[in-house]
């Protein structure tokens, strides 16, 4: 399939303005922000241009197509169809993030994150004078997962509010399974905590994993859950600016939306355009995209074996999650910068020692960096 797609294509983005490749001088090979350097999918671009040739761009609003079009892509991936009128269209998942702590907690109020994690995650709540509990991943069976006895614990106390959930997990690359999802709802339940569902790589799953919507369990979570989603990392437009929240439960979707109206703009409309093309148009490209990033991911497996670079198993996302503490470097992130690859350094997340590698890149830039780090680690041996 990956044939029908040219993944292997070498764009310059060095003139682009693009905060991934502006980052680093440019002997440095840029693969830390999720931000993949592919061609974006045919459709969202005739989608664009058609858009741009009518030549008016006032204000605009979502349309039903495209609220039809996520029905489906989610009907058809997670056996799930939200309805049309729990949507909220927003301009990016990460202010929904930090405006769901401010409009449905109050200043002090506890939230509960599974980490390590992407990074706004425990932003949202330190940027808004709530009090943050992390909750730690655990190695079982060579596969991060939270611990739910800890999790207990911090959802017991008494100004436990809100739990934040990155699912498929990053970093890390964890897809909850439904047992995991399941007891976390329990725990929900018995505490009364709201549920922020940060699920923007559902849609990048590379092995036999089932992404499961936090909200689809039951209607209890349906009730208690924001879900948020886009299709910016899965389609590559995130330089565009969309992402939408599902939120059942109207009296949190109307407190939501107040915030909403008062902070945040509508989304773009050519956003509007591009993830209506992306869901509705986007389904070749995609399969191809997973079959050429599993490439990818196999590709790293086999350099790093037989080395001290440790990998648990990856189930989702093009975001490498790499375990180099047993080469005891001092600043992982100046190091590897030093060997001409621009990595996310694990301390940002939570976990000083790992490295995170963004893989949504040619073969042959990914070589390029793997040879690069494997020389500079071999150097410490």
């Amino acid at each position: 399939m990956s044939q029908a797609w040219d993944f292997d294509k070498i764009i310059d983005r060095s003139q682009q303005n693009s905060d991934k490749w502006g980052k680093y001088p440019s002997d440095v090979i840029p693969m830390w922000v999720a931000d993949m350097d592919f061609d974006s999918p045919q459709c969202i671009k005739d989608a664009l241009i058609q858009r741009i040739d009518e030549g008016v761009f006032g204000y605009t609003y979502a349309s039903k197509s495209l609220v039809s079009s996520i029905q489906g892509h989610c009907q058809t991936r997670y056996d799930w169809v939200p309805s049309a009128a729990h949507f909220v269209h927003l301009p990016g998942l990460v202010c929904a993030l930090h405006l769901a702590v401010r409009a449905l907690t109050e200043a002090q109020d506890r939230i509960i994150v599974p980490s390590p994690v992407y990074y706004h995650l425990t932003k949202a709540p330190e940027m808004s004078d709530r009090k943050l509990d992390r909750i730690p991943f655990v190695l079982k069976g060579n596969r991060w997962s939270v611990d739910l006895k800890t999790f207990e614990e911090s959802c017991n106390k008494a100004d436990a509010k809100m739990i934040l959930l990155c699912n498929p997990h990053n970093p890390g690359a964890t897809v909850y399974t439904q047992q995991e999802l399941s007891a976390i709802q329990a725990i929900a339940k018995r505490h009364d905590l709201l549920v922020v569902s940060d699920e923007i790589h559902c849609d990048l799953i590379l092995n036999d994993a089932r992404h499961i919507p936090f909200a689809s369990l039951n209607e209890d979570a349906a009730q208690r859950t924001i879900t948020l989603m886009a299709p910016s990392k899965t389609f590559n437009i995130a330089g565009l600016g969309y992402a939408f929240a599902i939120i059942a439960n109207s009296k949190l979707r109307q407190r939501f939306n107040q915030a909403r109206e008062a902070l945040i703009p509508a989304p773009n409309l050519l956003a509007l355009v591009a993830a209506e093309a992306a869901y509705r148009d986007g389904q070749s490209w995609h399969e191809s995209l997973l079959e050429y990033l599993r490439g990818n991911l196999h590709y790293i497996q086999e350099r790093i074996a037989g080395t001290s670079i440790q990998m648990a198993e990856h189930e989702a996302t093009y975001l490498a999650w790499l375990d180099v503490r047993a080469y005891q470097l001092e600043n992982p992130h100046d190091f590897f910068v030093k060997a001409g690859v621009g990595i996310s350094d694990g301390a940002g997340f939570g976990a000083p020692g790992f490295i995170r590698l963004n893989f949504g890149c040619s073969r042959s830039q990914l070589e390029q960096a793997m040879n690069r780090i494997l020389i500079a680690l071999e150097s410490e041996s």
